[in-house]
Order: structure tokens, then C-alpha cells, then sequence
């Protein structure tokens, strides 16, 4: 398992931010990560269409983000990371001031 704490820059609302930008992804027929189950005001999980395993989001203290990723799979448990990873950056890059990883 890896957990992901995303710490935004300045007072951003990162946490909404992601959720409407991965659903407008989805509605759009594209993307690769989509909602598994039904989503909460205090979390939500994805999963990704090629890789075995689920990310779990949720908002934390000073609008910091925790993600965790698990995944029965070594190997596409560091997959799931480098594609969230890419993902952050792609959308969110301005908008983040850092993000650390935590080994378990």
C-alpha cells in the first residue's frame, strides 16, 4: 500500500476540483479512472480501467488530500501510482505545492 498526501497551493479545493474533473472525463467517453460504488462528501474510490487495485481519496485538514493505493498486484499497485500520478500533473500541476509518498 501507498499513501499519497497531496497538499495544495494556497487554499484550493482540491478534493472537489478532482471529483468534477475525472466525472467531466467520464461523461465525455474518455479516461481512465472512473468511480467505484457511490461517492461521499468525505471520500471517494477509483479504480482504473487497465489495472488491478483501487485509489481511495479523501479530504483531509487544511485541505489536504489523502490518497491510498492498494492492489493485490505488485506490479499494478505501482502502475496505479505512476497513472495518478501523471493524472495530478496533468490536470492539477499549477495547482499543487507537493506531494509526498508513504511506503507501507
Amino acid at each position: 500500500m501507498k499513501v499519497l498526501q497531496i497538499v495544495p497551493r494556497g487554499r484550493t479545493p482540491l478534493y472537489g476540483a478532482m471529483v468534477r474533473k475525472q466525472a467531466e472525463i467520464r461523461r465525455g467517453g474518455r479516461g481512465t479512472f472512473s468511480r467505484a460504488g457511490t461517492g461521499t462528501r468525505n471520500g471517494a474510490r477509483w479504480t482504473h480501467v487497465r489495472y488491478k487495485g483501487w485509489i481511495d481519496l479523501k479530504p483531509g485538514e487544511a485541505e489536504v488530500l489523502s490518497a491510498r493505493i492498494r492492489s493485490p498486484d505488485h506490479g499494478d499497485e505501482a502502475r496505479l501510482l505512476s497513472s495518478f500520478l501523471g493524472w495530478l500533473d496533468r490536470h492539477f500541476g499549477e495547482q499543487i505545492s507537493s506531494v509526498s509518498i508513504q511506503y507501507h
